[in-house]
Formats: structure tokens, C-alpha cells, sequence
């Protein structure tokens, strides 16, 4: 009792506002809007603003994420892979359930809430049965299987939800030209867990969490619309029609935990990339770098201003959305920016080992940059 109190004067006396874990914690939204305003000032805002932005793919990843956090909210996600890990008894095939669940969750909830649902789980399984030695490499196989997991879908990463609704691409040719490297992935993450990771006994208590049945099927019914407005199934404007009213009587808070940063960095990198297209001498140097090698120039790209920027801004100047689809997909390994998810999988090691950072980054850069390399090398072959 008492120490709650004392928590609770002691945030009392905390200032409301810290400009500098606000710039922290919103970092990525801060620098597109930069990009918005400066490019803003060469190309001022006029009538044709309105057609930067992509209604139906915001409209789609609105939908989708305040579904999931619906979800979160009752522990299904966590539930089910806590039921998937418990049927394993060692430490290899745990580790290796354990990522292949970030996989699967990746490809249907998106890769940054497949690793906001999943890590606590590596974390909780690892911690609780003394395999702390196994956690960074965890870890960064959920990661890297979060970054990977998702291409297959149009709804995986946010990435692909844009290109795909950008150039009304079909969904069978979508998968069609994703499976390679996405089976490329999976073989490689398995061989990955199965030389990294002994073969020792390994128990998971149980944990009695019970669900709410009538919430689990309203849920996955509102999940199932958003994923038939992510396929074209039906109109994208039905999803605001239903899901946040449903939401604000069943879950409100589900509707206040709604990622609108990645909305918002969205929005101001549409304005941007609108506005880059209008300049000509962008136009002309990345429309000319983009015919030598989409696949090269787009994986390169994430590298430096990560996978959605470099999705947004690229396909204002190919036709060739197959590579660019690629490209933006596997560029999503490699350095530590290259995709967003990767620095929440960053934060949430951290915070459980702040000693150990150097030794994370030093060993999520040689999985990473082994991943990268393998898959461009294996897809400009093929190609």
C-alpha cells in the first residue's frame, strides 16, 4: 500500500510535458513531418495535395490495427501462443515455435503488433524456465521473422498494404510474387534455430487466463471485415462505418491504443514523396536510378530511411512494383532503422537487459546483414 502511494506522489511531482522522451518516443512521425514541411516550402501546398494521400490504405491500417488492439486487449493473441509454446518440451523447438508464431502473427496482424504481442511471451518463456542465454538471439529471430513474416500478405507489413492498394496489384499475383523469398525466409530462420539452439529439456508453467467468449467471437468478426476491405471484398468506407463504433461500446480503449503515429507518419510521408515527385530533378535522378535496378535501389533505400518511407517515395517513379515489392520487403533487415519494428524488438531488449546493448546491436547486425545479403543476392539471380 504504501509503496503504491509512494509511486503515487512521486509521479504527482513529475512535470506533465518532457520535451525529450516526447522527440524520443515519437522520433519517426517528428522526422516526416520535417520532410512534409520542408518539401512543403519547394512545392507550396496547392489543389493537388488532396490527391497525395491514399485514403483506402490509411483507411485499411486504421481498421486492422484497431482490431488487433482489440484483440490484445482480452490476451487472445497471447493466449493462443502460450497454448502453442506449452506443447514443446525443449528449448530448440520452443525457440523455434516461438518464432514461427511471430511469423504467422506477422502476416496477420502486422509485423509491429506481432512483436508488441509476441516478445513478452519470448521474454516470459525464457526468463521463466532460466534460457536468458537464448534471449537475444530470440529475440532477434522474432524479429527478423516479424520483418519477413508479413510479406506474403497485403495486410503483413504496412509497407505492403500501401503498394499493393498504390497499383491495384491482384492478389494472386501478389503472393505470387512474394512466395520465393518468403519461403526463402522461412528456411532460413528454421536453419537458423536449429544451429543456434541446443536441444535441452525446457517446462513452461501454466497460467490459468480466461477469455471472454462473447468478445473473442465479436472480435474476430470485425477482423475478419477489416480483412476483407484489406482484399477489396468490400468498400474501404464500410470499415469506418462499423468498426469504431462497434469499438467505442465493446473496447474503447482499444480505439485510444490505435498506433496513430504510424498514421500520421503516413500522412506526412504521402506529402512528402507528392511533393518529391513534383520536383523535377528528383524526379528525373530516381526514375533513372529505379530503371537500372529496382530491386538494388529499393533494398538499399530501407537501409537508410527505412521499408514504408522507401515504399511511399519510391513508387512515385517505377512502374516496376514487383522488384520495388521485393525490395522493400527484404530491405526490411539489415541495419537497425531499416524497418520500425526492429526498434521496438531494439527497446524491448534493452529494457530487460540495459547492460547488454552493444553485444545486441553487435549480433542483430550479423544476423540481419546475413539475411539481407543471402535474399537480395538469391532475388537478383532469379530475377
Amino acid at each position: 500500500m504504501t509503496s503504491s502511494h509512494a509511486k503515487r506522489t512521486h509521479h504527482h511531482h513529475l512535470p506533465h510535458f518532457e520535451i525529450i522522451p516526447f522527440i524520443k518516443k515519437n522520433a519517426v512521425v517528428l522526422i516526416a513531418l520535417c520532410a512534409a514541411v520542408i518539401t512543403s516550402i519547394i512545392v507550396p501546398p496547392d489543389a493537388e495535395y488532396a490527391g497525395y494521400l491514399d485514403y483506402k490504405t490509411l483507411t485499411c491500417l486504421f481498421c486492422v490495427l484497431a482490431v488487433v488492439c482489440a484483440l490484445k486487449n482480452i490476451n487472445f493473441f497471447y493466449m493462443l501462443a502460450r497454448k502453442i509454446v506449452q506443447c514443446f518440451k525443449t528449448a530448440k523447438i520452443s525457440i523455434l515455435a516461438l518464432v514461427y508464431i511471430t511469423f504467422i502473427g506477422s502476416m496477420l496482424i502486422a509485423n509491429d503488433m506481432a512483436l508488441l504481442t509476441f516478445l513478452p511471451l519470448g521474454y516470459f518463456v525464457l526468463s521463466s524456465t532460466g534460457k536468458e542465454k537464448y534471449m537475444a538471439f530470440t529475440f532477434i529471430m522474432q524479429n527478423i521473422a516479424a520483418n519477413l513474416g508479413g510479406m506474403l500478405t497485403p495486410f503483413g507489413n504496412p509497407q505492403n498494404l500501401y503498394l499493393y492498394s498504390f497499383f491495384n496489384i491482384p492478389t494472386g499475383e501478389f503472393v505470387s510474387i512474394m512466395a520465393l523469398p518468403f519461403a526463402l525466409a522461412v528456411s532460413l530462420i528454421t536453419l537458423c534455430c536449429l544451429v543456434f539452439v541446443k536441444n535441452e529439456p525446457m517446462e513452461i508453467a501454466d497460467e490459468r487466463i480466461e477469455l471472454n467468449p462473447k468478445k473473442t467471437v465479436l472480435y474476430l468478426v470485425l477482423f475478419a471485415l477489416s480483412i476483407a476491405i484489406v482484399f477489396r471484398g468490400i468498400p474501404y468506407f464500410i470499415g469506418l462505418i462499423v468498426i469504431p463504433p462497434v469499438l467505442i461500446f465493446a473496447d474503447r480503449k482499444a480505439l485510444k491504443d490505435v498506433d496513430y503515429g504510424l498514421l500520421f507518419t503516413f500522412v506526412f510521408f504521402f506529402i512528402f514523396a507528392g511533393n518529391m515527385a513534383r520536383i523535377e530533378i528528383v524526379r528525373n535522378f530516381l526514375s533513372w536510378l529505379l530503371d537500372k535496378n529496382t530491386l538494388l535501389v529499393s533494398t538499399l533505400s530501407c537501409q537508410f530511411i527505412s521499408n514504408v518511407p522507401s515504399a511511399i517515395l519510391l513508387s512515385q517513379f517505377t512502374e516496376n512494383y514487383a522488384d520495388l515489392l521485393v525490395g522493400v520487403n527484404i530491405g526490411g533487415t539489415g541495419t537497425l532503422i531499416a524497418s520500425l519494428a526492429s526498434l521496438i524488438t531494439f527497446k524491448e531488449y534493452t529494457r530487460h537487459n540495459p547492460g547488454k546493448t552493444l553485444k545486441y546491436i553487435i549480433t542483430f547486425s550479423a544476423f540481419n546483414f546475413g539475411f539481407l545479403a543471402i535474399l537480395t543476392v538469391v532475388m537478383m539471380i532469379v530475377k
